[in-house]
């Protein structure tokens, strides 16, 4: 072999040793099975029958409480249950002509919402925001209590509505999250029953609203 030869089959044998092999596709990140974690929330409501409230509490939002435990499965599909609380003292009213007339009679109202999600979240590798949407079925516990008032005059039922959600969770770190959630709800036929009360002369029946919540998540 001569000096050429020599010299072309070390240049190949050094573009041999230095080329980098082709990269094989990235796998899918392994399937992480199912995850249980637990979350306290608290935001602020604004009911729909805004005229109602407005005149028996003197307005027609208010803060809520509350917490639930929800299940992942593979971080993508969330089904969850939660309790809230909604209270608010207020006094009974007289409506007449659109005009509101207090009674002086002190009522309090307590509202405690418990609901059933599913969820779908846009859960990416290495994204620490999560959107996620969804929607679930709902049972409202309402209670509207005076001190003076007969038996007859109080009110206690538990009414059932839907609702949808969406929102967006920050992961702080493996442990902990940080969302946003805000639930649009639709309780109908649960107000104005009675023909005396206001959500019947307001003609307002749905006892849902929406809502804006911060939840705190802890787990994985």
């Amino acid at each position: 072999m001569g000096l050429a030869g020599v010299l072309f089959v070390c240049t190949v044998a050094a573009e041999a040793q230095t080329r980098q092999p082709a990269r094989a596709p990235a796998a899918p990140p392994p399937a992480r099975g199912l995850a249980v974690r637990g979350y306290g929330e608290a935001g602020m409501h604004w009911f729909a029958a805004a005229d109602t409230f407005e005149a028996v509490l003197g307005s027609s939002s208010g803060p809520i409480f509350g917490g639930g435990v929800e299940a992942l499965w593979n971080r993508r599909l969330s089904i969850s249950f939660d309790l809230s609380r909604f209270q608010a003292t207020g006094e009974r009213v007289f409506v007449f002509n659109d005009e509101v007339f207090p009674l002086g009679i002190e009522t309090k109202v307590n509202i405690v919402p418990m609901a059933v999600n599913v969820a779908y979240r846009l859960e990416r590798p290495r994204q620490s925001l999560t959107p996620l949407v969804g929607g679930g079925v709902n049972w409202h516990r309402y209670s509207e209590t005076s001190d003076f008032a007969a038996d007859v005059e109080d009110v206690s039922a538990t009414y059932t509505g839907v609702h949808a959600l969406g929102g967006v969770e920050w992961r702080a770190s493996r442990y902990l999250a940080v969302a946003g959630i805000g639930r649009w709800f639709s309780v109908r036929n649960a107000l104005g029953e009675e023909p005396t009360s206001a959500a019947h002369v307001f003609d307002e029946h749905d006892l849902g609203g929406f809502d804006l919540r911060v939840r705190i998540v802890v787990g994985r």
